[in-house]
C-alpha cells in the first residue's frame, strides 16, 4: 500500500516556506500529479484537477495581475476546493491577495520557494511519486555494495542476515533486513527501503536484534537505494545445476521493472559475503562494458583456432 503523505511532509522534504495556513499542514495529498492552473485563471473549470497541488509561477501570477479584483477573487474561490491540498508559489513571488483571502476561507495552506517553477515541479513530483507509489513487501535483505543495490533473498535460516552483517563489517551499507519495501520509481528504476519499524536493525540468530547504525556508525546504513541485482541464496544439493560460466539469464520482475538475478549455492565453508561482494563488482563491471565471460569465450575460441591451425 502507498504511504500517506501530508502537506507537512511535502514542506519538510522540499524545504518550502509556509506563507499562510500553517495550522492546516495536516491536509492529505493523494496524487503525485502537479497542476499549473493556467486555463483555470481564464475561467475554464470543466476539467479542474482539484486534488492536485496547485503550482503558480511567473506566467500564472503575471496573468493574474491583469484581472479585476472581482474576477480574480471568483476564480481563486473556485480553485480552493475542499480536496485541494495546497498552493505553491515559485521564484519567491508574492501570492495574489485574492488567493490569500480564498485560501484562508477554505483553510488551504499557501507555500513558497525560491526555486524556479520547473525545478520545484520536478522536485515535488519525484518526492510524491516515491511516497505514493504502490509498494510490495519482499522477504529479503537489501545492501548497498560499491553503489550497487543488491537484494539478497533465500529461505529462512539460509544466512541472509549473517551475510549482510559481514558485508557491513567490510564497509558496505545496510538498507533493510528481513522485509524490503519495494516500489517502482520510473520505467527502469526499482527502489527498496526498510519498513519504519525495522530501520537500521538486523536480526542475528543467537544474538537477537542489533542496531547497525549504533554499532557501526551512520555510514553503515542508508534509508533506501535502487535495486540493481538480486542474489538468491540456495542450499547446496548435488543434483542441482548451478551456473559456472556466468551465462545465466535469470531475472525477477517487480511491477514493470525486470531485475537481473543470480543464484548462489550455500554450503559449509563458503564465504558468502565475499561471493556476494564479487557478484556486485562483476555486475558493475558488466554495466561498464566489461564481461569476463565474453573474454573467456574469446580466449577459448582463439585457442581452438590456434590448435586447429597447428595440426
Amino acid at each position: 500500500m502507498p504511504e500517506s503523505v501530508t502537506v507537512a511532509d511535502l514542506v519538510k522534504a522540499n524545504r518550502l516556506d509556509v506563507y499562510s495556513g500553517e495550522e492546516h499542514l495536516d491536509r492529505l495529498i493523494t496524487t503525485s500529479d502537479i497542476s499549473r492552473p493556467g486555463l483555470e485563471l481564464t475561467g475554464y473549470f470543466n476539467y479542474y484537477p482539484a486534488k492536485r497541488i496547485q503550482l503558480l509561477g511567473i506566467t500564472e501570477t503575471s496573468f493574474a495581475k491583469g484581472m479585476t479584483h472581482e474576477k480574480m477573487l471568483d476564480v481563486m474561490r473556485k480553485m480552493c476546493q475542499p480536496e485541494t491540498p495546497a498552493f505553491v508559489i515559485s521564484t519567491q513571488l508574492d501570492p495574489p491577495e485574492e488567493l490569500k483571502q480564498s485560501a484562508e476561507e477554505a483553510e488551504i495552506p499557501i507555500l513558497g520557494t525560491k526555486l524556479t517553477t520547473s525545478r520545484v515541479l520536478s522536485n515535488m513530483t519525484n518526492f510524491l511519486e516515491g511516497k505514493l507509489a504502490e509498494r510490495q513487501s519482499v522477504h529479503g535483505v537489501l545492501v548497498d555494495i560499491y553503489g550497487v543495490g543488491v537484494m539478497i533473498t533465500g529461505d529462512s535460516g539460509v544466512g541472509k542476515s549473517e551475510t549482510a552483517l559481514e558485508l557491513v563489517k567490510r564497509g558496505h551499507r545496510l538498507i533493510a533486513d528481513d522485509r524490503v519495501e519495494v516500489y517502482q520509481q520510473d520505467e527502469q528504476t526499482l527502489v527498496g527501503a526498510a519498513p519504519a519499524i525495522l530501520s537500521h536493525l538486523l536480526e542475528i540468530r543467537g544474538i537477537g536484534i542489533i542496531d547497525v547504525m549504533n554499532l557501526f556508525g551512520a555510514g553503515a546504513v542508508r534509508a533506501e537505494t535502487d535495486i540493481d541485482l538480486i542474489v538468491h541464496l540456495q542450499a547446496w544439493k548435488d543434483d542441482n545445476h548451478f551456473d559456472r560460466l556466468g551465462n545465466n539469464s535469470e531475472s525477477q520482475k517487480f511491477f514493470d521493472v525486470v531485475v537481473p538475478k543470480i543464484t548462489i549455492p550455500v554450503r559449509t565453508g563458503r564465504n558468502l559475503a565475499i561471493i556476494v561482494e564479487a557478484a556486485a563488482m562483476n555486475f558493475r563491471a558488466r554495466s561498464m562494458g566489461y564481461d569476463a565471460t565474453k573474454v573467456f569465450d574469446e580466449n577459448l575460441n582463439r585457442l581452438i583456432k590456434q590448435n586447429s591451425q597447428n595440426k
